[in-house]
């Protein structure tokens, strides 16, 4: 089953406002402050290319992680949340209020809209209150619903609870499911039985992969996650049999290469994908056949990418080999290098993927930054053509469309002043027809707000970097309006301007929300991505910094009343930034951010690292690579001087960017800045990358976020 549904978790309660608290309760709280947490300096040092870097907070990082028990580490971290708590206490009102609203925003009671796959339709719900979901399915044919996946009694007396894949079999009698109770990233994979719904013995620990269904039904396709957090093999576990004997189908050499796996479009060929962040090589297995020798579509070549689908013994290919930008080719599986070009690469249009199904394919693009979707016969291939939406500027693709023939196709569509919208396209006819509309229970007027897409100069003169802004109407654009500025940049990976239920708790209160599409990330191509990776890493911190001033010269915000955020790869543009120009922002929001750079690069036993030498560069073996990582690195860039206020979280699981990053990061500034903005390290103690999971946990610290923003920026106490 090729399955993958999509649903927003979207849902609500009627507000409720806590009454704030009095000017002597303030005073009160801040007198039991307290004082913040000082970590010990011991002496290390690493020397590496002739330079030798002391790094004296190199003790917080656990030598037993993942395990986390040291006792002086355990001890400062707690002490950091408890500054935490302390600081955050004064705007207890204020997190509630926010936290209510954003709540208010969301349908509580709510379900995916049901989609046709086999001789069943799928769907999700959330009930009222419940932080987690249920997965549901009922006969296509008529009959009763029948609750399959119950993750609101998985997660219960648990702090965390994940839920990685699921999978039902072709034969609709079977489901694997793989979940996370910790935030480590480390997945168990169970089966039930959907006719009896008994659970059956076999259990697989340790996972790190889709769950891929042989054609038989009979057997499952699965990575395992190694010592170091990767998953670099493939294998195939028959059902009622000692998972000790699995068959191990593919095992990856390359340390920093991954290896994910799943099923063409007619469930024909199992794939096997392997690859870093530049270079892709593929295999098929018949998926009736699993232990066959595989099939190499085309030997890794260096630089680049490639993916498969097959269609009526026709391989379709998309790769980067000749145009940044992709082309689709075809191929035999008899000669399965040999290319033909299909539909070739292009400067002004962007493919960003390739759906086949059996009368047509589908391709993704983007052109001058905004969505694209194509539909193309076979017999025809310029019909019939592109999907038009209504807006000038949006979000648009290809929902779950999980069967190989489809008259109508499932599309997601928003903006950032319009809500989710589900469509079903009619091939045949090209009509839209609207499925669903992301409902806000406590209201909204998408006529009382505005976006615009703004091009702003860099410093090269040359290059122009867009923001995606919105804001309330009537907003005052000169210079007065606080404005929050988001950014990503790396990967390839865009920040779409979408809709969210949860900024307008901003843009209500009068700020501007930007996101700023900063080279690193692929808004504009895949050139767009290559100029902000490795070598030309810092035009994504100087991008971010441009938007900035543009968006100060265009009279949208001024100097000091911006409040910026980022994530993972998205911190380490924070951190970047909180170093070169502390005077441009008024609060900085740095989520589990990737800010020791050097320490983290040049040890091939986290998790992450070696994949990642392709996207940054390598320390070790590249001295120019060292250098240039040095120079922006931010935890080796703090130096003596005034600092804006900001809030850091970390996760203690976080098996991605690991807690003692932030956690040596704050120690430095707290001991080298010249000033004492507040300065707040939040740690998930039970938790990992993405923060708490289930919906209300997740949501109240946004709340936590925003409200730091809002009381540093002087919008609200």
């Amino acid at each position: 089953m090729r399955a993958i549904w999509m649903f927003l978790a979207a849902i609500a309660t009627p507000l409720v406002v806590s009454q704030p608290l009095s000017a002597q309760e303030k005073d009160r709280d801040l007198t039991q402050m307290p004082s913040a947490p000082l970590a010990e300096q011991r002496p290390h040092e690493l020397t590496l290319h002739g330079e030798t870097l002391s790094d004296p907070w190199h003790w917080l990082r656990d030598e037993s992680y993942p395990v986390v028990d040291d006792a002086d580490i355990l001890a400062y971290v707690k002490a950091e949340n408890a500054y935490f708590e302390a600081a955050m206490k004064p705007h207890a009102a204020l997190v509630e209020t926010l936290f209510q609203e954003m709540k208010g925003r969301i349908k509580e009671a709510d379900a995916s809209v049901p989609q046709k796959d086999g001789d069943w339709l799928y769907w999700i719900e959330f009930e009222q209150g419940a932080e987690y979901k249920k997965w549901y399915r009922r006969p296509a044919a008529g009959g009763e619903p029948q609750l399959i996946l119950d993750e609101v009694a998985l997660a219960a007396g648990k702090e965390y609870f994940r839920l990685a894949d699921m999978a039902v079999s072709p034969n609709g009698r079977l489901m694997a499911y793989a979940f996370d109770d910790n935030g480590s990233e480390r997945f168990e994979v169970r089966f039930r039985n959907l006719d009896t719904g008994e659970l059956l013995p076999d259990v697989i620990p340790g996972t790190l992969s889709a769950l891929v269904w042989t054609a038989g039904s009979d057997a499952l396709l699965y990575g395992l996650a190694n010592e170091n957090w990767r998953t670099d093999n493939v294998r195939l576990h028959k059902l009622g049999t000692p998972v000790s004997g699995d068959k191990l189908l593919y095992k990856e050499a390359d340390i920093g290469f991954g290896v994910g796996i799943g099923k063409t479009a007619a469930d024909n060929y199992i794939v096997i994908a392997t690859g870093d962040n530049e270079t892709s090589e593929v295999y098929l297995l018949p998926a009736d056949d699993p232990e066959a020798t595989p099939l190499l579509v085309a030997p890794r070549r260096k630089g680049r990418e490639y993916s498969v689908d097959e269609r009526e013994g026709t391989l379709y290919i998309h790769t980067n080999d000749e145009h940044p930008n992709f082309r689709i080719a075809t191929a035999s599986p008899e000669r399965p290098g040999e290319w033909t070009t299909l539909v070739p690469g292009s400067d002004s249009t962007y493919i960003t993927g390739l759906a086949v199904f059996r009368d047509y394919f589908v391709l993704e693009s983007r052109e001058e930054g905004l969505d694209q979707v194509d539909v193309r016969r076979y017999d025809a291939p310029l019909t019939p053509g592109r999907i038009k939406f209504p807006e000038a500027t949006y979000v648009a693709g290809l929902g779950d469309n999980p069967e190989y023939h489809q008259d109508k196709l499932r599309l997601d569509y928003e903006s950032m002043v319009t809500p989710d919208t589900v469509y079903d396209y009619d091939v045949a006819s090209g009509a839209l027809e609207t499925l669903k509309v992301q409902e806000i229970p406590s209201g909204y007027d998408s006529s009382q707000y505005v976006t615009e897409w703004v091009n702003l100069p860099s410093r090269d003169g040359k290059t122009m970097i867009p923001a995606s802004l919105v804001y309330k109407k009537g907003t005052k654009l000169d210079g007065s309006a606080p404005l929050h500025l988001y950014a990503y940049g790396s990967y390839g990976y865009r920040v779409a301007p979408g809709f969210s239920t949860t900024r307008l708790s901003l843009v209500d209160r009068g700020m501007i929300y930007a996101i700023a599409h900063v080279r690193g990330g692929d808004d504009l191509g895949r050139s767009w991505y290559l100029a902000g990776k490795t070598g030309r890493r810092k035009n994504t911190f100087d991008d971010f910094i441009d938007v900035a001033k543009g968006l100060i010269a265009k009279g949208y915000t001024s100097a000091g009343k911006i409040s910026i955020e980022g994530r993972s790869a998205g911190g380490q543009v924070m951190g970047v930034v909180y170093n070169e120009a502390p005077e441009l922002w008024g609060a900085v929001l740095a989520g589990v951010p990737f800010v020791d750079v050097i320490n983290t690069m040049i040890d091939e036993d986290l998790p992450l690292t070696p994949g990642e030498w392709p996207e940054w560069g390598n320390p070790v073996t590249d001295k120019t690579a060292f250098d240039y990582m040095l120079s922006y690195s931010p935890y080796d860039n703090v130096s003596a001087k005034a600092y804006p206020p900001m809030l850091v979280s970390a996760g203690l699981n976080d098996p991605r960017v690991t807690y003692w990053e932030p956690a040596k990061w704050v120690a430095k500034l707290r001991a080298t800045r010249t000033n004492d903005a507040t300065l707040l390290l939040r740690t998930n103690m039970g938790a990992g990358h993405a923060g708490k999971s289930g919906r209300w946990g997740a949501l109240r610290e946004d709340a936590e976020e925003y409200a730091f923003v809002l009381t540093q920026l002087g919008v609200e106490e």
